[in-house]
C-alpha cells in the first residue's frame, strides 16, 4: 500500500512539466489529478457500494442456500441410510427366522411323513399277514377237501376197479376203511 502511495505521490512533487504530459498524455499531467481522483474515488465507491450491497448479499444467500440445501441433503441421506440398515438388518433377521421356520416345518414335515409311512406299512403288513392267514385257512380247506374228494375218488376208483376186476361189489364201508389206510400211511410218508 505504501508503495502505490509513493508512486501516486511522487509524480506531483516532480512539478507540473513531466516529459509525458509533453508527449500528449494529459492524464499524467498534474494539473488534472484532483478531478481524475475525485472521479477515481466516485467510481470505484460506487463499485464497492454496488458490489457490498447487492452483489455480494446476492452471492452470500446463494451460498447460504445452497450450504443448507447440501445439509439437508447429507441429513436426509443419512436418515435414509439409517432406515435402509434397519430394514436391513430386519430383512436379515425375518430371513433367519424363515430357514429356522422352514427347518422347524422341514422336520416336522419328514417325521410326520414317516410316522404315516410306517403306520401304513404297518397297516399294510396286518393286511398282508391278513391275507397270508385267510391263504393259508383255503390251502389248508383245499388240501382238505381235496383229501376227501380223493378219498372219494379213489373209492369209486377202487369199487369200479374190483367190480372190473373181480365182478362183484364190495362193501362200501370196507373199500372205505382200506382206501383211508393207505392214505394215512400216504399222508405220514409225505409229511
Amino acid at each position: 500500500m505504501k508503495k502505490f502511495l509513493i508512486v501516486l505521490v511522487f509524480p506531483t512533487l516532480l512539478g507540473e512539466s513531466l516529459f509525458a504530459a509533453e508527449a500528449g498524455m494529459p492524464q499524467l499531467n498534474p494539473k488534472y489529478w484532483a478531478s481524475q481522483a475525485f472521479w477515481l474515488i466516485i467510481i470505484f465507491l460506487s463499485i464497492y457500494i454496488l458490489i457490498s450491497r447487492i452483489f455480494i448479499p446476492k452471492i452470500k444467500s446463494n451460498i447460504d442456500m445452497r450450504e443448507s440445501k447440501i445439509r439437508k441433503d447429507l441429513e436426509e441421506a443419512k436418515t435414509f441410510r439409517e432406515e435402509a440398515e434397519k430394514k436391513l438388518k430386519a430383512y436379515k433377521d425375518l430371513m433367519e427366522s424363515a430357514k429356522v421356520d422352514a427347518k422347524k416345518i422341514l422336520s416336522e414335515s419328514s417325521q410326520k411323513l414317516n410316522e404315516d409311512m410306517q403306520a401304513k406299512k404297518n397297516k399294510i403288513q396286518k393286511e398282508i399277514e391278513q391275507e397270508t392267514r385267510n391263504a393259508e385257512k383255503e390251502i389248508q380247506k383245499f388240501k382238505s377237501e381235496s383229501l376227501n374228494k380223493v378219498n372219494t375218488i379213489s373209492e369209486e376208483i377202487v369199487s369200479t376197479l374190483v367190480k372190473d376186476i373181480f365182478g362183484e361189489d364190495l362193501n362200501r364201508s370196507s373199500i372205505k376203511a382200506t382206501v383211508s389206510q393207505v392214505l394215512k400211511e400216504y399222508k405220514v410218508k409225505k409229511i
